[in-house]
């Protein structure tokens, strides 16, 4: 149960995400038919496996929570949650790579190159890069071309240079650099809290909300994504891998600055939960005009902060 009171997050998220894993899967297309090349039958084995089966589908569900929150279109609002997922799974294929951060572990299994090779998982994460634009441009009149041109120009700018991908940047230009509190959050403003907060946007552009609520729906966006990073900082400390489903203590082994290393362990904690606070503050302006439309938003800024600690 949540710490919304009357509100069941996990009934709610088992559904929301039962709805995105079934599309992702659908969408994700099988290529097992007798005319698919051996090439392309391992490139979409590869997909499916960075995918599927795994992950906490954070920013499906924060889409989706947003949507609800404004009274969105259903139909837009999950294939602008998938979207968002396939943007996280190639980021993550990519990440994990040798010249990246060289990890093994992902979701408790093998990364998808130790499994599958690093030109697979290269090329796995290309197409799965470029399968979220094709879900946000569909020809069948589910999603208006304005709301579908809105939705690609916000998970570009999410996942480019002044975003996702600009973030990764700053972080192996740092390893084993002192960072200021100023550019640390720099660093994960793009790196994390890009993709999240505009999952958040994407979610809510589903709908016709206004200015103000526009505002307050990033702000809670930013702040969460900020929180999530500083969490994450936190378990690479006091979790081990099992619990994580990727290798603790990466961050320290290769001396990458934290806001553990930054803050400390109980300065982290009180900042996350400051940013939680920052959060839940943002959408009191969304209730104004949807009374109880953030009961989702708001136990999932919750849950996200409170994991595991």
């Amino acid at each position: 149960m949540s710490a919304v009171l009357g509100f069941d997050l996990e009934t709610w998220a088992q559904a929301q995400a039962g709805q995105v894993e079934q599309a992702l899967s659908n969408w994700v297309a099988n290529m097992g038919s007798s005319q698919a090349s051996a090439g392309l039958l391992k490139l979409n084995e590869a997909m499916r496996y960075a995918v599927l089966g795994g992950g906490k589908r954070l920013r499906p569900l924060l889409a989706l929570a947003a949507s609800q929150a404004v009274g969105g279109k259903p139909a837009a609002a999950l294939r602008a949650a998938c979207a968002a997922e396939l943007i996280h799974a190639y980021s993550l294929v990519h990440d994990d790579m040798p010249c990246m951060d060289n990890d093994v572990l992902r979701r408790g299994k093998p990364t998808v190159h130790v499994q599958f090779g690093q030109a697979q998982a290269l090329l796995a994460g290309d197409a799965l890069q470029a399968l979220a634009f094709e879900l946000l441009t569909p020809d069948d009149g589910s999603v208006d071309s304005t709301t579908q041109a809105r939705l690609c120009r916000m998970l570009a700018q999410a996942a480019g240079g002044l975003g996702m991908a600009g973030g990764q940047a700053i972080d192996l230009a740092s390893v084993g650099l002192p960072l200021t509190s100023e550019q640390l959050h720099e660093m994960h403003r793009l790196k994390t809290g890009a993709l999240l907060r505009a999952s958040v946007l994407m979610g809510a552009h589903c709908g016709s909300p206004s200015a103000a609520v526009l505002q307050a729906l990033g702000d809670y966006g930013a702040a969460i994504g900020l929180a999530f990073q500083v969490v994450d900082d936190i378990l690479d400390v006091t979790a081990d891998s099992a619990t994580l489903g990727k290798t603790a203590g990466k961050d320290a082994e290769q001396d990458k600055p934290t806001f553990v290393s930054l803050m400390g362990l109980q300065g982290s904690k009180d900042y996350a939960r400051q940013l939680l606070a920052r959060a839940l503050t943002s959408l009191d302006t969304v209730e104004v005009t949807r009374p109880h439309g953030t009961e989702a938003l708001r136990a999932l800024a919750d849950m996200l902060v409170n994991r595991q600690f």
